[in-house]
């Protein structure tokens, strides 16, 4: 078993990083406070070469493996959960769908102004009374010659106010229930669709989150991603590569949270002495470190073994892999950016010490893309065979 990175992952992950300290972490506290998008950054994105990392180099991708996305996402992370998240929903959920769904006319028309950086992407898939329950949506799509006729409410879509291209997945025959869900490719200027506001998060901010609307909206039917009434499959072959690629934001929030603390615990000075050379701050450290490096392995395995697997497979090892890895890093993350503030003490409450936003920023990772809960259910019904 080899669990070094190869050579290529290792210049990607000096890359971003540097990236990373260069043009995010100097205004990731600014982004926070102002609750704002920076100026550019899709851009600065694109010309870096990850907006389309795991497209085909045809349609202007990179062609790069799971990993290295989760490379990416984690470093990402460690300057701003945010630009992580929105960065992440736009080349997983949007670009990434797109790339194994569609088809080549498809392909053609959208993914190279979404790989360049040049357009966004979404994904619109819950709604406000549809979390966890993801096929009991209620928007519908009904056909009306060469259109489908969209109405309904999407709730939670990052990057929704941005999104120039949504992937979303709609009702085609509510009698079928979960067989009756159909994808759709929308575009923002199509009659009838509208961000309607953006949401305030307590994390996460910077990272545009809306409720979108979407009345009587023509969608072209050759804008169908995939088949009528063929949308789980769609929605289901993607979910364990994002289960195991979110895993990786969780892992970055983790590791710059123990970067700080080890910081913190060497310049901070009491009782004459940094409190780095106390037994209880040092147990701490460690625990931190444990964890991290388990996550570590898991994650990057998942990553691995995901992105080798069949999508939409059934019954096999990644279904729970996945989900075991976004479970155990997404809360320890939480875990760890909470010792960090404990580490540092009354100055981890205050604002200007980012380890109180990191804490914000890791409770999100175990709600979102499924709960912590469903992920254990996930985990529990492959175990036993149900």
């Amino acid at each position: 078993m080899d669990f070094e990175l190869s050579d290529e992952h290792l210049m990607l992950q000096q890359s971003i990083r540097n990236f990373a300290k260069k043009e995010i972490e100097p205004i990731a506290e600014k982004i926070d406070m102002e609750d704002k998008w920076p100026k550019d950054m899709w851009q600065k994105l694109g010309d870096l070469g990850v907006m389309g990392i795991t497209a085909d180099v045809e349609y202007g991708g990179a062609g790069a493996d799971l990993l290295s996305a989760v490379i990416v996402i984690e470093e990402l992370a460690k300057a701003s959960p945010a630009i992580a998240l929105s960065w992440g929903a736009h080349v997983n959920l949007c670009v990434d769908n797109l790339n194994h769904n569609a088809n080549p006319s498809q392909k053609k028309r959208y993914l190279p102004s979404l790989c360049s950086g040049k357009h966004v992407g979404a994904l619109a898939l819950t709604e406000p009374n549809s979390g966890s329950d993801a096929v009991s949506i209620q928007t519908s799509a009904v056909k009306a010659g060469d259109y489908y006729i969209l109405n309904g409410t999407k709730m939670f879509i990052t990057n929704g106010s941005a999104a120039d291209t949504i992937i979303v997945y709609a009702k085609t025959d509510k009698e079928k229930k979960a067989k009756g869900i159909t994808a759709f490719i929308v575009e923002k200027n199509f009659p009838g669709f509208s961000a309607s506001k953006k949401l305030k998060k307590v994390g996460h901010r910077g990272s545009e989150t809306a409720e979108l609307v979407l009345e009587d909206c023509r969608v072209p039917a050759e804008n169908t991603l995939g088949e009528e009434n063929n949308g789980v499959h769609v929605m289901m072959s993607g979910l364990d590569i994002e289960r195991a690629f979110l895993a990786g934001e969780a892992l970055g929030v983790a590791e710059a949270c123990l970067e700080l603390s080890i910081q913190y615990a060497k310049d901070r000075i009491q009782f004459g002495k940094s409190i780095g050379t106390f037994q209880l701050i040092q147990a701490k450290l460690a625990d931190m470190y444990a964890q991290i490096e388990a996550g570590k392995l898991l994650c990057y395995r998942a990553a691995q073994v995901a992105g080798q697997a069949k999508r939409g497979g059934k019954g096999t090892e990644v279904h729970k892999l996945a989900a075991a890895s976004i479970l155990l890093n997404a809360e320890m993350a939480t875990r760890i950016a909470d010792q960090a503030v404990q580490i540092h003490g009354g100055y981890g409450y205050m604002l200007e010490y980012p380890v109180q936003r990191f804490l914000r920023d890791a409770k999100l990772l175990e709600i979102g893309a499924g709960t912590s809960e469903m992920r254990r259910l996930i985990i529990a019904r492959e175990l036993m065979n149900l």
